[in-house]
């Protein structure tokens, strides 16, 4: 017993060893919330409290469930095999599986995954002729999955109109269509276990007196069905909880709360402790991940959220290095600053994959990327597809390959109909057949189709030479744009629920080629000789090609925030530190989106152990064009005695930025500086006659005395009297 309580700390132990009843541990970054669940369960299971098989454990993820066993396996002579240990989703599978009947499921029922779901639901559309344009699958899918986690079936959904009543109808038409076929989404596991043990009193009094601790992981991303899933085996049913009932021990960090675009509930915390009347918080705040400075930092970030359940960050690592803060003229000035950081760090004797390039989008790893590719540093893109690999970028890039090449069949099979232009399988063997016979490519056979297939493909074929046509003299950037456009590529990811990151996408391909056509300009002798379209093309391909390092090679490791959850390096680099970037655009439209930005900050933060690097650039490319920027908001509220400014700023640079000063510290704005004056706010980019483009950074004044400070790059800062400046926002 003595072993296996050694070397924890007094919270901690607190935590393993508290009596049988309901309990929320808050557990910081870095403070040992795994060790603390396993070594609970051992030390429940070692005194005799329970059985192994008296106990449900619930993670998110396979690897945490797997390591959990490992862990119990290494601490207890026992056999752990048939634990009930695993995610919400694992768990309900085998509950339903030893229960089908009840279930109203076929023994042998089949799991959809997110690509079958989406199948099914375009083979659903298909035979009720529904027009697939006007009800996007993909969207549709969301729409389903949504209701299903909130525990809303299509008799309860809300209509508010016949498009949404059209959707419902749908919903319905897609459970009748799985239930015939015997097959299940992942949101349907949850739903349909919940629904069966509420409706099921015997075999909800077996599970609920047969597991009599019930352990949750991650607490903090539960959305509304998972909790209320969690409260019925715990025996807090409708009529309130019952005497009886399993201990719920509940560990997460409401701080680290960023899947609200999953449906996860943050305040799920509070009604736990407010619902299961808790009167044990324990909080566990040691950190032995990162050193002092870091956690320093995290703390001073997280307090500026309201409604915290509240903790402080510490270890006795001692403080280590300062922060590094880094300001680029450009965006392209900043990834190469990193890329030169990265490559001194290895020199110095970092291993490359304990380094981690963060951001908060994922176009943002497009600039990155090219540099790493430039300098010849491997990297690897984690739980993501490198830039030219994304699906997004390949279908625009097939476009301009048929622009310049009408004969790559490769590039016309793969955009004939995307978007969705009624040209169906049968119509391209149609094709593929008359291209054989004729030996020539599909582009050319196209003319000798006749029938709704001549027709479907005679008007794809339009189209290209009507892309061809109107982008000949265009600018290579200005080409990318007209055909995203015009292809229908930016209507139907306009038309996707979570089709944002890849219109960013789209964007970021418009700002690569601006690159490209300055990078080009500036190395060849006689510019005006080369083809712009096919140079782009050749440098996507390379770029494309197996630069990304191997499996077993050493590399940097590149991901957005929300990928890094859970991952921890000795170097991190936080990068585009911009307001609009990170905190995003989006956040200031939704309710309570800042905080959880300011969240997913506080994550980045603490994935570092020893050395942190937040970058930012007064300057990014945006669709092609050069935007000003402002620093993140997330900069002001540091600590300024934590920071380091660090490189070469431009000469104006010090001017330049409002906030954040180039000597590294953090100026706050003013209380009484309003954020809109005359119809302007902070942060708008702003168009002026003389002074060109620029970025408002303060406001000050109101009627006609109100007036704002205008960063415009290379014009400087300038004062300017909105009554007499005239303005333009862009």
């Amino acid at each position: 017993m003595s072993d296996l309580l050694a070397n924890l700390n007094p919270e901690q132990l607190a935590a393993v060893t508290l009596p049988p009843q309901h309990a929320l541990i808050l557990a910081g970054a870095g403070s040992g919330k795994t060790r603390v669940l396993t070594t609970r369960i051992a030390w429940l299971i070692s005194t005799g409290q329970v059985g192994p098989h008296g106990i449900l454990a619930v993670t998110f993820t396979n690897k945490a469930a797997k390591e959990m066993l490992a862990r119990l396996s290494a601490m207890l002579p026992i056999n752990t095999r048939g634990m009930w240990i695993g995610t919400f989703h694992g768990l309900c599978n085998r509950l339903l599986r030893a229960h089908h009947r009840e279930a109203a499921l076929p023994a042998t029922f089949q799991i959809l995954d997110s690509a079958d779901q989406l199948s099914a639901i375009k083979r659903l559309l298909k035979n009720l002729n529904v027009d697939d344009e006007k009800y996007p699958p993909r969207e549709l899918a969301h729409f389903i999955n949504a209701h299903k986690e909130q525990g809303i079936r299509a008799a309860q959904a809300e209509v508010y109109d016949d498009y949404t009543q059209r959707r419902v109808d749908l919903y319905a038409e897609y459970d009748a269509q799985c239930q015939r076929e015997g097959v299940v989404d992942f949101a349907e596991l949850l739903l349909r276990t919940y629904e069966l043990l509420c409706r099921n009193e015997p075999l909800r009094r077996h599970y609920q007196e047969r597991f009599r601790h019930i352990l949750v992981d991650e607490f903090q991303d539960t959305n509304r069905l998972q909790y209320a899933w969690l409260k019925l085996l715990a025996g807090h049913e409708a009529s309130g909880a019952q005497p009886d009932g399993a201990c719920l021990f509940a560990v997460g960090d409401d701080d680290q709360s960023i899947y609200a675009f999953r449906g996860a509930e943050v305040g799920n915390m509070r009604d736990l402790e407010r619902e299961f009347k808790v009167a044990n918080v324990i909080r566990l705040e040691q950190n032995y991940r990162s050193h002092g400075n870091i956690l320093d930092a995290a703390n001073a970030l997280i307090k500026n959220n309201r409604g915290r359940l509240g903790k402080n960050l510490w270890t006795d690592a001692g403080a280590g290095e300062p922060i590094r803060v880094f300001e680029g003229f450009s965006d392209l000035d900043e990834a190469r600053f990193i890329v030169d950081e990265v490559r001194e760090l290895v020199r110095e004797g970092v291993e490359r994959p304990q380094i981690a390039l963060l951001y908060r989008s994922n176009a943002q790893s497009r600039v990155l990327e090219h540099q790493l590719f430039t300098a010849g540093v491997p990297y690897r893109v984690y739980g993501g597809l490198r830039f030219f690999d994304r699906q997004e970028v390949k279908h625009a890039l097939a476009y301009l390959r048929l622009i310049a090449n009408p004969d790559d069949d490769t590039a016309f099979a793969r955009v004939v109909n995307f978007p969705t232009r009624g040209i169906g399988s049968r119509s391209i063997e149609a094709l593929q057949e008359a291209a054989h016979r004729a030996n020539s490519s599909l582009y050319n056979a196209a003319a000798g189709l006749s029938g709704k297939a001549g027709a479907s493909v005679g008007n794809f074929i339009r189209l290209i030479e009507t892309l061809r046509s109107e982008t000949k003299d265009l600018p290579l950037p200005e080409v990318i744009d007209h055909l995203i456009e015009k292809s229908g590529l930016r209507q139907h990811y306009l038309g996707e629920k979570e089709g944002g990151e890849r219109l960013e996408n789209l964007d970021e391909l418009i700002n690569a080629a601006t690159s490209f056509v300055q990078e080009e300009s500036d190395t060849l002798a006689n510019p005006a000789d080369a083809d712009p379209l096919a140079s782009f093309l050749a440098h996507a391909s390379l770029e494309a090609g197996e630069h990304q390092a191997g499996e077993g090679q050493e590399a940097v490791q590149l991901m957005t925030v929300h990928a890094a959850k859970g991952l921890e390096f000795d170097v991190v680099f936080i990068t585009g530190l911009e307001h609009g970037l990170f905190p995003h655009d989006n956040s200031t439209q939704e309710r309570d989106g800042l905080e959880e930005e300011r969240r997913l900050m506080y994550v980045a933060v603490t994935r570092a152990r020893k050395r942190l690097y937040l970058t930012h650039a007064q300057t990014r490319m945006l669709h092609g064009q050069t935007r000003y920027c402002v620093p993140s908001m997330f900069l002001e509220e540091l600590p300024e005695e934590l920071l380091r400014k660090v490189g070469n700023v431009p000469s104006y640079a010090a001017n330049a930025t409002p906030g954040y000063s180039s000597g590294g510290t953090a100026k706050k704005l003013s209380a009484t500086e309003p954020a809109t004056v005359g119809g302007f706010r902070i942060g708008q980019n702003v168009e002026h006659a003389k002074f060109g483009l620029g970025v408002i950074v303060s406001a000050e004044g109101r009627g006609s005395d109100a007036r704002v400070q205008v960063n415009f790059g290379a014009h400087g800062m300038k004062w300017l009297a909105l009554e007499y400046a005239k303005l333009t926002p862009c």
